[in-house]
């Protein structure tokens, strides 16, 4: 099963779980993202071909990080004594992709952290 929805002027072809790099948005580790703009939807024999979008359908994602990586440009031109080196960090957004949503349908209710049970030291007897 995947879909392919579009952000930002990109388009995006996802699996559930899978790990993508949108633009940045704002939101700590862990919040949700909801896209809706899906352009089409295919599950073995069901396949689902928007004009322009499938109505209905939406993507809940989670946000991983906000990493950023440095690029850097460097100019050369030989025997010209002329170098340039400029850098550049766009921010984006890894989302891990959790549901892909039919239309009416409402995401799985996560059932709730299992209670640790405490450790249990064994009693200790009195020294005779």
């Amino acid at each position: 099963m995947y879909a392919v929805f579009e952000d930002g002027s990109r388009q995006y072809r996802v699996s559930e779980g899978d790990v993508v790099k949108v633009d940045y948005r704002g939101g700590d580790s862990g919040a949700r993202v909801e896209f809706g703009r899906v352009l089409l939807f295919a599950d073995g024999t069901d396949t689902r071909i928007g004009q322009p979008l499938v109505e209905g359908m939406r993507i809940l994602g989670e946000v991983v990080e906000h990493p950023s990586t440095k690029l850097y440009i460097q100019h050369f031109r030989r025997r010209k004594n002329s170098r340039r080196l400029r850098g550049h960090r766009q921010p984006y957004t890894n989302v891990r992709i959790r549901h892909i949503l039919l239309p009416g349908q409402e995401p799985p209710i996560a059932p709730p952290p299992a209670p640790v049970p405490p450790t249990e030291t064994p009693a200790t007897t009195p020294p005779a």
